[in-house]
């Protein structure tokens, strides 16, 4: 059983609190570490909106939401009543004038909590918030503000976020908030690099071929149709989840795992990445946009009827990149992301190259050299494929097998939700698993190369059928190098 450390006593302010994240995602994460004992009994989570609301109807809507997301084997009416005990609201414009002093009074009959305020709220509102939290004396030494992406659309506009809120805050005390990088297997991913010594030895241009990192929903564009249209796959989430798994694949050893000493190591290596230019922006980048097709046996309609205009926004990005560095010289990272696709999957594969010599006949098996996978989700876990003899008589004949661990089976615990785990960070003030500033403005300063080369060429995404893998392009891409997506491999039955 997992050890259960308390944080200090708080009180959450969610701005946005009426909202669709807050709903799905942080009433679920805070009542699970309610639930677990994590979060003292003096604590209170007070939901702020533009709503007129009691804290009686606000505590309904909470209640609904977490019938609706938490699994009922979790949910007992004595804990949900509990735990909405500790819930409150109160009614506030953030970005005018009203609803301020309530807040103010809420906050001043408890004023040595830990405040973490939470912008579960349009981008645009996060400097109108802070600067209200400032000019009515909210912002102290054990103030956080948290920010959700997305933080801009390009490089100018994720400066002027961070600058509007870095006039209030400190920077100790702002929380870019990634959910990925509070999954337990991203983390492990560094006690996998770090902690064995076996992997960081191999962990070179020399014995890794190349790097495949893949982020698929099924779902499409649903409600969020007019955010995501001025959006795409690239800015929601290739320039921001992605990347942080690829710096945490490619980054050095940090010194220790202070925070800053962790984002300096993640900074370098997206300083390192090598520009994408309108030159190569063909033979190293596809978009594509899905149209009708079917997912899990269900036929569904295509982007451009979801929104009902055209568009030239893509639901697909995949993209060969590099890393100029002496680990990474000549070692190809494949990037992939979209809407639509046959599953919901989440994962970085580390392909080993193939022995130059091998003392196996060819009949035996396909020269398969080993693989790494690590899955961020569903069933969060690592496996590593090796080759082992095939049982029984009749010669020798060699196939892949799979060394893995599914991170719930083995530890027989149910594992917490990234956002519990990151909401708890920020009460303790941990800022590891959090973008800094210059993380944020150096993924769009490489990505806004990219943007701009798409933005300059009159080509529409390609289209592809949802429920397919995406634009066949996107295959063309890896093949040209002689290499296939792992999809492709699992689906072709060449190894589980």
């Amino acid at each position: 059983m997992a050890t259960i450390i308390p944080v200090a006593s708080f009180d959450c302010v969610v701005f946005g609190a009426t909202g669709d994240l807050t709903a799905r995602k942080l009433l679920p994460a805070l009542f699970y570490r309610f639930r677990d004992g994590q979060i003292p009994e003096t604590s209170r989570i007070i939901g702020a909106s533009r709503s007129e609301l009691s804290t009686d109807a606000f505590r309904e809507h909470a209640r609904d939401a977490l019938k609706r997301f938490v699994p009922a084997g979790d949910l007992t009416d004595e804990m949900l009543h509990r735990f909405l005990d500790h819930v409150d609201y109160v009614a506030v414009d953030g970005a005018g004038e009203s609803g301020w002093d309530d807040l103010v009074a809420k906050l001043d009959e408890r004023p040595d909590q830990v405040r973490p305020y939470y912008l579960a709220t349009s981008p645009d509102l996060y400097g109108s918030i802070c600067r209200n939290l400032a000019a009515h004396g909210l912002v102290g030494q054990k103030s956080r503000v948290v920010l959700e992406k997305p933080i801009g659309k390009d490089l100018k506009s994720a400066r002027a976020i961070n600058d509007a809120v870095g006039e209030v805050f400190p920077e100790s005390q702002i929380f870019r908030i990634d959910h990925y990088l509070g999954k337990e297997t991203v983390q492990n991913l560094l006690s996998l690099r770090f902690a064995n010594t076996i992997f960081e030895r191999l962990w070179t241009s020399d014995v890794i071929d190349h790097v495949q990192i893949t982020v698929a929903e099924t779902v499409g564009v649903e409600g969020r149709a007019g955010y995501y249209d001025t959006s795409g796959a690239m800015r929601d989430m290739l320039q921001n989840h992605i990347l942080q798994l690829l710096c945490l694949t490619a980054m050095e050893s940090p010194l220790n795992l202070e925070a800053n000493s962790v984002r300096d190591e993640k900074l370098k290596v997206l300083r390192a990445l090598k520009p994408i230019t309108a030159h190569d922006i063909q033979t190293a980048t596809v978009r594509g946009q899905y149209v009708a097709g079917a997912v899990d046996g269900k036929p569904v309609e295509g982007y451009l009827s979801e929104l009902g205009h055209e568009s030239r926004t893509e639901t697909f990005v995949a993209m060969k990149v590099e890393i100029q560095s002496g680990r990474w010289a000549g070692v190809p990272f494949y990037l992939r992301t979209g809407k639509r696709l046959p599953q919901k999957l989440s994962e970085i594969v580390v392909q080993f190259r193939a022995s130059p010599f091998s003392i196996f006949p060819e009949e035996a098996f396909g020269r398969e050299p080993n693989r790494l996978v690590i899955r961020l989700q569903p069933q969060e876990g690592m496996k590593l494929e090796v080759m082992t003899k095939d049982p029984g008589p009749g010669g020798l004949r060699l196939r892949p097998t799979d060394l893995d661990i599914s991170f719930e089976e083995t530890f027989k615990q149910r594992y917490p939700d990234a956002y519990e785990r990151l909401l708890m960070d920020v009460v303790r003030g941990n800022a590891t698993l959090f973008m800094r500033r210059d993380e944020v403005e150096a993924a769009w300063a490489w990505a806004d190369g990219v943007l701009k080369a798409w933005a300059d060429r009159p080509e529409s995404p390609r289209p592809y059928p949802a429920g397919s893998w995406g634009p066949t392009a996107a295959i063309a891409l890896i093949e040209r190098d002689g290499r296939t997506w792992h999809e492709e491999l699992r689906w072709s039955g060449v190894h589980s």
